[in-house]
């Protein structure tokens, strides 16, 4: 049988599982003889299975039950034995990669201890320990960086030190999470244990350390070998059902303080100072954070620190944009000229929609009027101006933190480290190839064109979906315009008494977007979740080597599918809605059958402001359901279950976390991802909504707590990950930061009606006022609508029915500047018209160089890295050489001693004077 055969059949035997783990194979199905898996036994004497013990009734313990071996991770099975039905060969196939799996880790060194559960007879836990001959060595392969000596450089003193006496209310308490103690650092290396600052051999390597390692080798301690064929890692495991669970542990309870000895109580302390709805105001424990859950998920949290604090200036300044607009609504000239009952109670407006739709006048939009006025006023600019600086402040500034962050967790140079292949790249690594660098045969999983096969395999599916939205938005589109006529008619007409009271509130163009939005932000979770499977698959099938790799390549498939999806409605609305609608001779069809809907006669920047006011707050409450009140009813449920199998058992530490809820395989993706988005919605139309700011930063206070609380709580523990930056959405967030500049830019200059109010109050408005001629507002509303003669309506759009008071009425208004009826060039655009779109892209183009000439400036007078920290880390690097030079300096004098000036110590073979030539470059 070749390779692809057996590939095929365990392709096969995987799915049959998967039928049988979901109950719907037929329980007398029987496995053909050739499906049956052979497996090639390990050397001799390996095949010993884990240490069995009972529970000890040590309820927080978190070492074996001698009290000594820690437990580094924990694998979580199903006994077949105790199930109700016969044993079939899916499970005695299940049982035999157990077994292979459990004898290759105790074969690498490990030891396994099984305990059956105290609740449930059906479950085994195998606890995971590694010696420290192991963890050295695994130390060694994953380069992680261990103290040599301690710091002896000055540390860089707060600007704040000043106000210490008030700003310490607002950081964890010093009493209960102390200051760790810095040290020098370097890549550990067996061969030089000596070197390191080892003062307890126990406590040298850390618990999250421990969990990295053990993670490591499960995901390549091999569990199935036939032919050429080699299957490892715990995750195919996991995912066929051979394991349920495999998770580190937590230390203690998180609201319980462990007694056991050996417990440090780091879930406790960040319950009580992160996670506690009491600590809502105080810092994040950025230190400890790392220390317990790794630098991934600390970044993570300092990021999202960071971007709510700074977020805090950017609120301040959109709620007094906000407050301006609202003291300004009653004074406004255009919204006082919409409201007059002379003025805009006489100007008579042109149907909307054909036929059912009919005319009505300009003072029935008086209440949306004052309501854009909120929105639309010169604050505003002033708003989308500050912002676009604003972000190149907050991207700046938070390089530099990270720089810092970078310093103080060590992971300068982890990205220069060479990252290990993830198990799923290496198990299928079938062919061969000259690495270019090496010029080594090396294996890989497929060939060039194998390669450019899977990426446009990809890349169509991704631009497919793509595609599907447009279609999404189109099919809301005619919505809108189906709704709209439907709308119009009914609240255009006279004789619905009941609809009176509330015509002044509830205008078509109200009614439509309100509905439209609802309608557009369940289509867009409908198919976030539908594309969320086919994005991974996709992934999967590329196969990327590292794990950051496969990170990268999910995220931007994500966001660009996210980015649409979210987006596209409102650049429809900003950009696209009531720009092409001809005028009431001649309208604008969509598809040759729907009428282009138009925006209110203040233009359409109030339904973008509503369309981003259901999506953002939509979002926020769906996130929230899904991300902490799920799992906590999960939790819930769980726990009263289990209450009543065993409520008089002590239940031990890893039974308890198995309570949990697990993490998902994506960990942080979707937490980055739903800030990012959220990054999108504060920056790229934050022109329509400066209250966008202030609903972030809220949003945001709950969101560090409620992800604290989350992860320290209701889930199971994190493995810890190394990690230097926010990775891949770093450059998504500059993308976007380029992007709101144009986009803000253009929503002032074709949403608002800022422009054209500007060219009218400098060009076409005079008052005269004594000896001199003085520019005003008056006129402003009845100078953007222009006349039309209702005789030259086509069959096709004149309404059929005409309200009682137009009668006498031979004419009506649109907003456009045309030419009225009877001039030389009748309907034509005017030469005012020339002049706002003349104004409108000279807004763009100057606006948008001055803020991108600005935003280089900024980023060229703020390095990415403090000068501090730079000299700290070239200080570091120099001071870590001496040390290592002078004890290589004492490692060679002592060695090459002669053996009689040293007779306790024995000579050294040449086999280890050969090695020493080596150990010189360390």
């Amino acid at each position: 049988m070749n390779d692809n055969e057996i590939l095929e059949m365990d392709e096969t035997l995987d799915f049959l599982e998967g039928e049988a783990e979901l109950g719907m194979m037929d329980e007398d199905f029987v496995y053909p003889q050739e499906f049956l898996p052979t497996y090639e036994p390990l050397p001799e004497g390996t095949m010993a299975r884990a240490e069995q013990a009972d529970f000890n009734g040590k309820q927080d313990s978190l070492f074996f039950n001698d009290g000594v071996r820690r437990i580094d991770f924990v694998l979580v099975y199903e006994d077949e034995d105790k199930k109700d039905f016969d044993k079939r060969h899916t499970f005695k196939r299940k049982k035999q990669r157990r077994e292979y799996l459990e004898a290759s880790l105790m074969s690498m060194g490990m030891a396994l201890e099984a305990t059956r559960s105290v609740v449930d007879d059906k479950l085994i836990f195998v606890k995971v320990h590694m010696p420290w001959d192991v963890l050295c060595t695994y130390a060694e392969v994953l380069h992680i960086k261990l103290p040599i000596q301690p710091n002896d450089l000055a540390s860089r003193p707060s600007p704040w030190r000043f106000f210490s006496c008030v700003t310490k209310h607002f950081y964890p308490s010093e009493d209960k999470i102390g200051t760790e103690a810095d040290f020098y650092t370097a890549p550990f290396e067996k061969d030089r244990l000596e070197y390191f600052y080892v003062k307890d051999q126990d406590n040298f390597f850390t618990p999250s350390m421990r969990s990295r390692m053990a993670y490591y080798i499960l995901n390549r301690a091999p569990y199935e070998i036939r032919g050429n064929i080699k299957k490892f890692g715990i995750t195919k495991l996991l995912d066929s059902g051979v394991y349920k669970a495999a998770y580190p542990l937590h230390d203690c309870r998180f609201n319980v303080r462990s007694t056991e000895l050996g417990s440090p109580n780091e879930r406790l302390l960040l319950y009580e100072e992160w996670a506690h709805p009491k600590s809502f105001y105080k810092m994040q424990p950025l230190d400890l954070i790392r220390k317990y859950y790794g630098e991934k998920i600390g970044i993570y949290f300092a990021w999202l620190g960071f971007y709510t604090l700074m977020l805090a200036l950017a609120a301040a300044v959109g709620l007094g944009c906000f407050i301006y607009g609202y003291h300004t609504q009653e004074t406004s000239t255009w919204s006082k000229e919409v409201c007059d009952p002379n003025i805009g109670g006489a100007i008579v407006m042109c149907p909307q929609c054909d036929l059912e739709c009919t005319y009505w006048r300009l003072n029935s939009t008086c209440e949306s009027s004052k309501k854009l006025c909120i929105f639309d006023n010169f604050g505003t600019l002033v708003f989308a101006v500050f912002m676009s600086v604003w972000v190149t402040l907050f991207l700046e500034f938070w390089k530099r933190y990270q720089a810092e962050l970078e310093y103080e967790w060590d992971t300068v140079e982890f990205l220069e480290q060479e990252e290990q292949p993830r198990p799923e790249y290496e198990a299928k690594c079938s062919h061969e190839r000259i690495n270019p660098i090496t010029r080594a045969k090396e294996k890989v999983p497929y060939t060039a064109c194998g390669r450019c096969i899977r990426l446009s395999l990809g890349i169509g599916t991704v631009l497919f979906w793509i595609l599907l939205i447009l279609a999404s938005v189109v099919a809301i589109i005619v919505y809108r315009l189906a709704v709209f006529f439907a709308f119009s008619a009914k609240l255009r007409a006279q004789d619905l008494k009941e609809l009176e009271p509330f015509k002044e509130y509830v205008t078509p163009q109200m009614a439509t977007t309100v509905s439209a939005s609802i309608i557009s932000f369940v289509v867009i979770m409908i198919l976030n979740i539908l594309y969320e499977r086919v994005a991974i698959w996709i992934t999967n099938f590329e196969l990327p080597r590292t794990k950051t790799e496969y990170e990268n390549s999910l995220t931007l498939k994500m966001f660009l599918f996210q980015f649409v999806n979210y987006y596209s409605s409102c650049f429809y609305i900003a950009f696209a809605k009531g720009k092409v609608v001809g005028y009431p001779k001649e309208p604008v069809y969509l598809l040759g059958k729907y009428r282009n809907e138009e925006c209110d006669p203040g233009g359409c920047l109030m339904e973008l402001t509503t369309q981003l006011t259901v999506i953002m707050g939509g979002k926020a409450i769906w996130n929230n359901i899904q991300e902490v009140l799920l799992p906590w009813v999960k939790n819930l449920i769980f726990r009263h279950c289990t209450l009543q199998a065993g409520s008089e058992k002590v239940i031990p530490r890893w039974e308890q976390d198995y309570q949990l809820q697990p993490i998902g395989k994506l960990g942080l993706f979707y937490e980055y991802l739903e800030m990012v988005i959220q990054f999108g919605f504060v920056t790229l139309f934050v022109a329509s909504f400066p209250l966008a700011p202030v609903l972030a930063l809220v949003n945001n206070l709950f969101e560090i707590r409620v992800d604290a609380w989350k992860i320290t709580t209701q889930f199971r523990r994190m493995v810890p990950e190394k990690a230097q930056d926010i990775g891949a959405w770093q450059p998504i967030l500059q993308g976007v930061a380029i992007l709101a500049v144009a986009t803000n830019a253009m929503i002032i200059a074709f949403s608002s009606d800022m422009i054209p109010r500007l060219v009218y109050y400098w060009s076409f408005s005079v008052f005269p006022y004594g000896d001199h001629a003085e520019s005003t507002m008056s006129g402003y509303i009845n100078n953007t609508l222009s006349i039309f003669n209702i005789d030259d309506f086509s069959n096709f759009s004149r309404p059929h029915n005409t309200p009682y008071w137009f009668k006498n009425s031979s004419t009506c208004r649109y907003r456009d500047f045309r030419n009225p009826p009877g001039h030389p060039r009748e309907y034509q655009y005017n030469m005012q018209y020339w002049h706002v779109i003349a104004a409108k892209m000279a807004f763009i183009i100057v606006v948008e160089h001055i803020v991108y000439f600005t935003k280089f400036v900024l980023s060229y007078i703020i390095p990415d890295v403090p000068v501090h920290v730079r000299e700290q880390i070239k200080r570091e690097r120099y001071l870590t050489q001496v040390i290592i030079h002078e004890a290589n300096l004492k490692l060679v004098t002592k060695r090459l001693k002669p053996p009689e000036d040293d007779e306790e110590k024995p000579q050294h073979p040449k086999g280890k004077e050969e090695k020493l030539e080596l150990e010189l470059d360390f």
